[in-house]
C-alpha cells in the first residue's frame, strides 16, 4: 500500500507525532530526565514503525516536502527576529564578551570539522577503503546534513567512491537521530555534575533555580492582534528572503532559502527600532518560531527510511560510532571548558551536538529541551545560532573541496 500525504495531512501528521512524543515525556521519566525533545521523541518512534512496515512490505509512506521547508524557513525567520542592534548596543560589555564567544565557538567548529574527516579518512584506510570514503562519512553528511551530501556525494562518485549518495544520506539519517538524542543527556549532565545555574537578571534575587526544576516564570499574556502581527512578520520575511537570496545568486553566491529569511527577518525588526516605523513582537514571534521549529523536526524525523540503514556495510557503521564519540566527548570535555565551564557552555555543548551531528533545528531543539526545565542561556541563544547559521556552513565547505583537491 503506497501512502502518500498531501500538505494538510502531513501538517496533521507531524502534530499528531509531536504531542504522541509529548505524552511519552509526561509518563516516561528517562525522556524528561535526559531533555529529548517531545518532536524528537515522536518522530523517532514514528521512523521507528515506519521502518518495521515498510519491510513488511505492508505501506510506503511519503509525506509533503513542502511543509518540511515551510517550518525550516519560517523557523529561521523568528531567529532573525530575535537578533537586535538596540539590545546589543545596551549589552555594551556583553556585545564585547559575545563576540569573543563566537570567534571561539567558531574556531572550536572548525577544529571538530577537521577531526570529524580525519577519523573518516584514517577509518577508510583502515578498512583498505579510498580515502574520499573518509569524507562522505565525515563532516560532508555530519555537519552539512542531507543537502551537502546530496551536493557533493554525485562529485565523490565520478572521483570513483560507489554509492557515495546513498551512504551519504544513511549517515546524515543516523546523524540526524544521534544529534537529537546526544545533545540532552550531555547537556544534562554538565548541569548537574557541575551544580550549575543560569544567570539570575537583576531584580530577580532570590528566585533560583532548584535542581532539576523549571524556574518559576510568570505565564505569557497572549494578544491576538500582536500575535496576528507576528505571524505577519515572519511571513514577511519569508517572502522578502526570495529577494535576498536571489541577490546572492546574481553575485554567484548560492545561500539556502532560509538564511535569506533570517536575514531578512534582521533587516525587518532593526529598521523598525532604529527609524521607529513600526512595532515588532519577539516573544510573539518566538513562539512561533518553536512551533514551526517542532514542525520541521517532527516531518524530518517521519521521513526517515530508517530500513535503509540495513545496507550499512561494517566501515560505514564503525566510523558514524567513532564520529559520535568524538562529537559527544568533545562537546562535553572540550567545548564545556573553552566556553566558560558555566551554565550557558553547558548549554552550548549540548547545541554544538545538534548541528556537528544533524543540523541547527537540532542544536536548538537540544537547547530548548534543557531551558525549559533549568531557565534561560542568553548567551547560548546569541553563539549557536550565529555559527549554525553563518559560520559553519562556510567552514564545512571550504575544508570539504580543500579535501577532495588533496586527495582525488
Amino acid at each position: 500500500m503506497n501512502v502518500q500525504l498531501d500538505l494538510y495531512q502531513t501538517l496533521a501528521a507531524a502534530g499528531a507525532v509531536y504531542i504522541a512524543g509529548r505524552f511519552l515525556k509526561l509518563h516516561f521519566s528517562v525522556f524528561e530526565k535526559f531533555c529529548i525533545p517531545s518532536a524528537v521523541v515522536g518522530g523517532v518512534l514514528f521512523a521507528i514503525l515506519n521502518c518495521l512496515l515498510s519491510v513488511s512490505h505492508v505501506w510506503r509512506f511519503h509525506l509533503d516536502g513542502d511543509v518540511l521547508e515551510l517550518g525550516l524557513i519560517l523557523f529561521f525567520s523568528s531567529m532573525g527576529y530575535m537578533v537586535s542592534g538596540k539590545m546589543v548596543r545596551k549589552g555594551g560589555n556583553a556585545l564585547f564578551q559575545g563576540s569573543r564567544m563566537v570567534i571561539k565557538m567558531a574556531l572550536l567548529v572548525l577544529g571538530l570539522i577537521l577531526l570529524q574527516n580525519f577519523v573518516g579518512i584514517l577509518s577508510a584506510k583502515i578498512f583498505g577503503l579510498p580515502s574520499l570514503f573518509g569524507l562522505i562519512s565525515g563532516s560532508i553528511p555530519l555537519v552539512g546534513s542531507f543537502g551537502t551530501a546530496g551536493a557533493f556525494g554525485p562529485v565523490l562518485e565520478r572521483l570513483g567512491v560507489q554509492n557515495a549518495v546513498s551512504i551519504g544520506f544513511e549517515a546524515a539519517t543516523f546523524g540526524m537521530i544521534a544529534g537529537s538524542i546526544l545533545g540532552g543527556p550531555i547537556g544534562e549532565n554538565l548541569i548537574f555534575r557541575h551544580h550549575l545555574l543560569p544567570s539570575i537578571p537583576e531584580g530577580a534575587a532570590g528566585q533560583g533555580t532548584q535542581k532539576g526544576k523549571s524556574p518559576e516564570k510568570p505565564l505569557p499574556v497572549i494578544h491576538f492582534p500582536n500575535f496576528m502581527s507576528g505571524f505577519v512578520q515572519l511571513l514577511i520575511a519569508m517572502g522578502f528572503g526570495t529577494f535576498v537570496s536571489h541577490l546572492f545568486a546574481v553575485f554567484g553566491i548560492i545561500v539556502p532559502a532560509y538564511i535569506g529569511a533570517m536575514i531578512s527577518a534582521i533587516i525587518i525588526r532593526n529598521t523598525g527600532e532604529y527609524f521607529h516605523l513600526y512595532t515588532v513582537y519577539p516573544d510573539e514571534i518566538h513562539v512561533l518560531g518553536t512551533l514551526f521549529l517542532n514542525i520541521f523536526l517532527s516531518c524530518a524525523l517521519m521521513q526517515m527510511n530508517l530500513w535503509q540503514q540495513a545496507s550499512l556495510f561494517l566501515p560505514l557503521m564503525a566510523t558514524l560510532l567513532i564520529q559520535t564519540l568524538l562529537v559527544a566527548g568533545f562537546a562535553y570535555f572540550i567545548v564545556f571548558k573553552a566556553m566558560g565551564s558555566d551554565y550557558d557552555a553547558a548549554i552550548m555543548a549540548s547545541g554544538i551536538c545538534g548541528f556537528t551531528m544533524g543540523a541547527l533545528p537540532n542544536a536548538v531543539a537540544n537547547m530548548n529541551a534543557l531551558c525549559e526545565r533549568f531557565g534561560p542561556a542568553s548567551t547560548a541563544y546569541f553563539v549557536i545560532p550565529l555559527i549554525g547559521a553563518f559560520v559553519v556552513d562556510f567552514f564545512n565547505m571550504t575544508t570539504i573541496m580543500i579535501l577532495i583537491n588533496l586527495l582525488k
